[in-house]
C-alpha cells in the first residue's frame, strides 16, 4: 500500500480508528464509515464525530438525535469499505450484516469489537463537515473475547485510500503563495 499524497501520508500518522456509524429514525435505520472520532470529555463521557453533511445518512442522525459508533476490528477493512463506499441512496447497507438496536435504537454491528450509544448534543460547522459534539449514554464489547489484548481495533493508517482522499487532499500544506522551508 503506497499513498502518494504527501499530505495524505502526513495526516495517517495522525492515530485514529475506523469505525461504523449506526443511524435510525422513524424505523429507517442506516450506517456509514467513520474515521473522525475522538473522546473529547471524561465528565461527562463525550465524543466527537465529524460528518459529511451530504451523505445519506446524515438527516437521520441529525433527526433522531442518537447514533451508536461500532469500532471494528483489526481484520474489518472489507467491513469499512462496503459501509464506506456504498450509499443508503441506493441500497439498504444493514440488509447485508448481522446488526441489532443500541437501548437508543441506533444500528450496531454484531461482529464489531464494541460500541458506544451515543446522543447528539450539539453541532458546529468543520470545513466540508459537521463536527458533532455527543454524551455517550452507554456502550460494551460485544464479544467476550474482544476484551483480550490481541484483539485490536481497525486504524485509519491500515485502510489506504479507501476513502479517496488522496486525490481530495491538497499536495502539501501551507498558505498559498508563501514561501515554504
Amino acid at each position: 500500500m503506497t499513498i502518494e499524497n504527501p499530505v495524505k501520508r502526513l495526516l495517517m500518522t495522525v492515530t485514529q480508528g475506523v469505525y461504523v456509524v449506526g443511524v435510525g429514525d422513524d424505523g429507517l435505520q442506516n450506517a456509514f464509515t467513520a474515521s473522525s472520532v475522538m473522546q473529547v470529555s471524561i465528565q461527562p463521557p463525550m465524543l466527537a464525530l465529524a460528518v459529511n453533511p451530504g451523505n445519506a445518512s446524515y438527516p437521520l442522525l441529525v433527526e433522531s438525535g442518537v447514533f451508536a459508533v461500532t469500532v471494528l476490528r483489526q481484520d474489518q477493512c472489507a467491513l469499512a469499505d462496503f459501509f464506506g463506499n456504498r450509499s443508503a441512496r441506493d441500497e439498504n447497507k444493514l440488509r447485508t450484516v448481522p446488526w441489532h438496536a443500541a437501548p437508543s435504537g441506533a444500528p450496531i454491528l454484531e461482529e464489531g469489537l464494541s460500541y458506544l450509544d451515543c446522543r447528539v448534543v450539539s453541532k458546529h460547522p468543520a470545513g466540508d463537515h459537521v463536527m458533532i459534539l455527543a454524551e455517550i449514554t452507554g456502550g460494551d464489547f460485544l464479544h467476550s473475547h474482544a476484551t483480550h489484548s490481541h484483539t485490536r481495533p481497525l486504524r485509519y493508517d491500515q485502510v489506504g485510500d479507501m476513502d479517496g482522499s488522496d486525490e481530495l487532499l491538497p499536495d502539501h500544506l501551507g498558505i498559498p503563495g508563501a514561501d515554504t522551508p
